[in-house]
């Protein structure tokens, strides 16, 4: 279903994606038997994998990868920009004027709704976000963080 969708001609759709209404995407790559929630926002240079979930209200810019397998929570936000301003030299800042950092979200990682997540960290494979978090630096693979930092809670075992 694209009505009420803003799909930009050089997005890449995967096989099987699956979109509810107001999505905007643009510059993006996107895999196969993806679901998309409404309201969410993808932009350039930004790539989904297969089989995830992107639930609505979420933002993934520019510079964040990932992976097969991920499921993303309610008004989840990437953040791409460790130095963010709106000018520079006294007029508002152009793509020039600031560098993307990039984030990665590795397989099978969740992420839990409301979470922000900044720019320069790695999600590691079949991690937990909890709800809420803020996560400000690496997550090892198989590890449950949460809170604002985000803090080791516990391992996962028997994965």
């Amino acid at each position: 279903m694209t009505e009420y969708c803003c799909i930009a001609p050089d997005v890449k759709l995967g096989v099987n994606v699956k979109m509810s209404k107001f999505i905007n995407l643009y510059g993006c790559t996107i895999g196969d038997n993806v679901k998309i929630g409404a309201f969410v926002e993808i932009q350039k240079n930004a790539f989904i994998g297969n089989n995830c979930k992107i639930s609505s209200h979420t933002f993934i810019c520019e510079g964040v990868t990932i992976e097969d397998d991920v499921f993303v929570g309610h008004s989840v936000a990437f953040i791409n920009d460790i130095y963010p301003r709106a000018t520079a030299g006294g007029q508002l800042q152009t793509e020039s004027d600031w560098k993307v950092e990039k984030t990665l979200v590795k397989k099978g990682a969740s992420i839990g709704s409301g979470a922000t997540i900044l720019a320069k960290v790695i999600i590691g494979e079949n991690a937990i976000i909890g709800a809420g978090a803020v996560v400000t630096k690496d997550v090892a693979p198989n590890t449950i963080v949460a809170g604002n930092p985000a803090k080791l809670i516990r391992v996962i075992r028997g994965i």
